[in-house]
């Protein structure tokens, strides 16, 4: 029996909402085909908008989405996205496949998006191609209500009243495909960008740097020493690879046996380590945690789906996707005091995509769930979970085998969200509730019968969210069973 506490009467911050953020990138099929269709799209749509989608996504109450990229912003030139669609001028994708990019959808019709689903645009500008000039004029188009150029030509193009735009990247992955610049480099030009996204008007911008990737932690002491006093949130990257490695393979979505399982879930559980030490050199320029860490992209990345494009990095989705997406939402959960806002990569048909589409038909992965069944997080305050965690065993080696965080809601009902990493063994869980009397106990469960099942177009309902029967309450104990490889949330009031 594993034995756990939550003290209910003790908060130890709020987890904001926007750590169930998502993204899209014009890749692959997420955009096209996707989220977009078109108005004359024989696929039912609203506005062009993929009308299964937009009702998915609306179940889910997503926060935030970022968008253009990724790898794509830096290369986007928004005014090839404004006005009339027949005139909008093609480009080629140089980082995702090489196809034409015909700008149908652009900055009008992300943030209409944005508004039909009910979410707060995040915006990533241009700063490795692109001019200061150029970004300033974008924040301007879109929020400037007086009378200027830009102002005026999103009134031309049928937009009276400004958006709202609250989230905005002064570049992505400026170490990497948004340039190849040093630290040093990066700090001075976003001084620079930054100076002019200036808040108009009532519109208040939230700037979102461009931070380190995985594990470089100079990135983080450079950036923060020289720039942190001028930023909001700087940005994390970390994708959970099964080899560990970029080079060569990185293992199939789909094929895989109980020392992959291990591996890649070990991979996964780094996130903590991660997110620990970079917010202890944050801590050391910022300790009142002003600045907010950004996990704005994180996820699994196999191998492409046998016969796809390469370049489109579309990928299958199994249970143990599902398990990488509970263990990393909880460590944000349990890091909110600085972690606050990461978004899944991405929304659709992309990576570890919450929604894939085939034409006509649309199904939700197990990650959608795993989304679905954590959205009681959102906005509530965080419980500590007192505990000491088993092992899970394998070949040798040891990873943690349970991954938990709590909350209590504005209702003042707890909810438990709990992964056993272990595929072979359930684990009895006897919870203690102090500082609160409780009356009863729910929970649903997502878990199936084998490590790598998944929902296909034929069999889109395999793994699904169940009700959990076992959990009941004895003297104000939480007591129940947690299925091997599976994600657990409990409610208890």
């Amino acid at each position: 029996m594993l034995e756990m506490v939550i003290n209910a009467d003790i908060k130890k911050g709020k987890i904001n909402k926007n750590i169930y953020g998502h993204f899209s990138e014009h890749l692959g099929r997420c955009i096209y085909e996707g989220i977009w269709v078109g108005e004359d799209s024989e696929i039912p749509n609203v506005k062009g908008y993929r009308t299964d989608v937009v009702e998915a996504l609306k179940k889910l109450k997503v926060p935030v989405l970022r968008w253009p990229g990724g790898c794509f912003a830096d290369e986007y030139h928004w005014m090839d996205g404004i006005g009339p669609k027949e005139k909008r001028p093609c480009m080629i994708n140089t980082h995702w496949g090489g196809v034409v990019e015909n700008n149908h959808f652009g900055t009008g019709e992300f943030l209409e998006f944005c508004e039909i689903i009910g979410t707060e645009p995040y915006i990533c500008g241009n700063l490795g191609s692109g001019t200061v000039q150029e970004m300033q004029q974008w924040v301007e188009y879109i929020t400037f209500d007086g009378k200027s150029p830009m102002a005026d030509l999103r009134r031309a193009n049928g937009k009276e009243e400004p958006w709202k735009l609250k989230y905005f990247g002064i570049g992505n992955e400026n170490w990497g495909c948004g340039g190849n610049m040093r630290p040093e480099y990066y700090a001075d030009l976003y001084k620079r960008f930054s100076t002019y996204v200036r808040n108009f008007g009532d519109n208040t911008i939230y700037k979102i740097a461009c931070g380190p990737n995985g594990d470089n932690y100079s990135w983080t002491e450079v950036l923060m020493k020289e720039a942190g006093h001028l930023l909001h949130g700087i940005s994390l990257h970390y994708y959970t690879l099964p080899s560990g490695s970029w080079t060569g393979q990185k293992g199939s979505a789909t094929e895989f046996d109980e020392g992959e399982w291990f591996k890649t879930l070990k991979q996964t559980l780094y996130m903590e380590e991660l997110v620990k030490r970079h917010s202890t050199i944050m801590d050391k320029y910022d300790p009142e945690k002003k600045v907010g860490l950004i996990v704005d992209e994180w996820g699994a990345w196999y191998d492409v789906e046998p016969g796809t494009n390469p370049g489109f990095l579309y990928q299958q989705n199994t249970l143990r996707d599902a398990l990488i997406a509970g263990i990393n939402l909880n460590i944000f959960n349990n890091h909110c005091d600085r972690v606050q806002m990461s978004n899944i990569a991405q929304m659709v048909n992309v990576l570890q995509a919450i929604i894939l589409t085939e034409g006509d038909r649309m199904l939700l992965t197990p990650t959608y769930h795993i989304y679905d069944m954590f959205k009681v997080h959102q906005d509530a305050q965080l419980l500590s979970v007192d505990f000491e965690n088993i092992e899970y065993l394998y070949n040798g080696e040891k990873i943690h085998g349970i991954s938990v965080s709590s909350s209590m809601d504005i209702e003042e009902k707890i909810h438990v969200s709990i992964c056993n990493l272990n595929p072979m063994e359930d684990t009895e869980i006897d919870i203690d509730i102090r500082g609160k009397t409780v009356n009863s106990i729910s929970g649903n469960v997502l878990t199936a019968g084998a490590i790598n099942d998944m929902n296909t177009f034929d069999d889109s309902n395999k793994v699904k969210i169940d009700v959990l029967v076992n959990a009941q309450l004895k003297n104000n104990h939480a007591v129940c069973k947690i299925p091997s490889k599976s994600v657990v949330v409990l409610e208890i009031e």
